[in-house]
């Protein structure tokens, strides 16, 4: 058996050192008897007391070596745990990693001060002790009921612990706050609205179209077109609105006709607070109000995708220029891309022409808002320099899912401020031939209201009363309910199976 042996020197604190162990030959070292002394004396070491102050032994003296190390080493733990920790109120415990306990015959004023144990913060405050179960405590004088207040503020304090992790709540633990039950309930509700305020939120961005991203339904029938070879791909988004989001695409292909190069994919938002007022756009046409009343507002955005799609079928079967429609999914329509090489067509209040094209611009929206009102039976109801483009010197319609007939409740109103719209547009470009609005509704409406002194509150009574008199005649005619085929002679869709 292999010993080693430390050897102290002569002046050693730990006490006088063993004499020198006599020389030996090598035949005694390799002899039996010899290692079966050595083994003897081994076994026959005294036993250790903690409070001895000299020892000769090796093991004490290494052990007491070790132990002198291990504080050492929990010296320094306890320094890098300070240091990490700094002035953070949650606070990281190395205790795991201490190789001695916590010791209470330290000398070092510098370790009281370092060490803490965290398990026993000394400057953490006690939680309010509560009440017995029979509701007091004390006697006579002294008795203090669960109602009293200065109890009921410390309890309220403490359970601001229990509120969600993203209301701070502080120390008022450690401040002795009092907190008092109308307070503390306010607090409570405050915070559970806010929760379920922020979850409302998440799921409205998580449901809903926002300006320039899709919720995941809209992403998901999206890559079905493409899946299905209708896109090639999406490029991006070109145009936000109140209503909606364009993006530009490349075409594929359908069975039954042929898919442009450059398409756009036109997805009406779903969130209900960005065009607040469709309904009064959609309930009083006689077209879709019977299905309007048995919808919800989610779908009605899906309806009004389909109102958008039967207008452009009546518009290009007068010939007017407007993108043609090449699908209908849910509240995603696909339409002609109305530009070149993935540049859209400008708006007309973008473009810049000389006073000969102005002019001819002019005629043209005359022109057309005429073959809508006369040929299509549709007024626009949102027309202005920003729902015009101009391309391959022509003017082009967009934006007509408001669109209604004339026959609305509302129609010569709207028509009336589309007028205005268009004529202040073109008088302030320069146009010396544009009409004023009076004029233009007449032209365009064929109705002839005497203009007089040109007041507008004496016209809207006249338009206001014709209108009148168009709904009384309408509901004697009995046209009140979606009719079986639209004008244009496409049937209405069905709602999708899913809804």
């Amino acid at each position: 058996m292999n010993k080693i042996f430390l050897i102290a020197p002569q002046l050693s604190p730990w006490g006088s050192a063993a004499p020198a162990a006599p020389a030996c030959s090598l035949a005694d070292v390799m002899s039996e008897q010899l290692a079966t002394q050595l083994d003897e004396e081994n076994n026959a070491f005294p036993a250790l007391t903690e409070y001895a102050s000299e020892t000769t032994s090796d093991l004490m003296l290494a052990k007491m070596l070790q132990m002198q190390f291990d504080r050492e080493f929990d010296d320094q733990l306890r320094r890098e745990e300070k240091k990490f920790n700094g002035e953070s109120k949650v606070s990281i415990s190395f205790e795991n990693y201490r190789m001695v306990h916590p010791y209470e015959d330290s000398d070092s004023s510098e370790d009281e001060v370092d060490w803490q144990d965290t398990r026993h913060d000394p400057y953490k405050a006690d939680k309010p002790q509560t009440t017995p179960r029979r509701g007091f405590t004390g006697k006579g004088k002294n008795i203090t009921t669960k109602h009293d207040a200065e109890t009921c503020g410390r309890k309220n304090t403490a359970r601001m612990d229990n509120f969600a992790p993203e209301v701070h709540v502080g120390d008022g633990l450690g401040m002795d706050l009092k907190l008092s039950n109308q307070v503390f309930n306010s607090l409570k509700q405050h915070c559970y609205s806010e929760q379920r305020r922020s979850a409302r939120l998440h799921e409205k961005k998580e449901h809903s179209t926002a300006e320039q991203a899709v919720d995941p339904r809209t992403r998901l029938l999206m890559y079905k077109m493409v899946n299905a070879g209708v896109l090639e791909n999406i490029n991006g988004c070109i145009s936000t609105g109140k209503e909606s989001v364009v993006f530009h695409a490349d075409g594929g292909s359908l069975e039954e006709q042929p898919v442009p190069d450059e398409v756009v994919l036109k997805v009406f938002k779903t969130t209900l607070n960005e065009f607040k007022n469709r309904d009064r756009y959609i309930k009083d046409d006689y077209r879709f109000k019977e299905r309007f009343s048995k919808l919800n507002p989610r779908k009605v955005i899906r309806l009004w995708a389909e109102k958008e799609m039967h207008n452009l079928a009546r518009m290009k079967k007068a010939e007017i220029p407007c993108p043609e429609v090449v699908l209908l999914k849910k509240h995603i329509l696909v339409m002609s891309f109305i530009g070149k090489d993935h540049v859209p067509a400008p708006k007309l209040k973008d473009v810049v022409l000389n006073s000969e094209d102005m002019k001819n611009a002019f005629y043209q929206v005359l022109h057309l808002m005429q073959l809508m009102y006369q040929e299509c039976n549709l007024v626009h109801a949102d027309l202005s320099e920003y729902n015009m483009l101009w391309h391959e010197g022509k003017v082009w319609l967009i934006d007509v899912s408001q669109s209604i007939e004339p026959t609305h409740p509302h129609g010569l109103e709207f028509l009336f401020r589309d007028c205005r719209n268009v004529s202040t547009f073109f008088q302030k470009r320069g146009v010396s031939e544009a009409m004023s609005v009076y004029e233009l509704f007449n032209a365009v409406s064929g109705l002839n209201i005497p203009v007089g002194a040109e007041e507008e509150a004496e016209f809207m009574a006249e338009i206001v009363a014709l209108e009148k008199r168009n709904e009384d005649h309408v509901q004697k005619r009995g046209k009140k309910t979606f009719p079986v085929t639209c004008e244009d002679g496409d049937p209405p869709l069905k709602p999708d199976a899913d809804d």
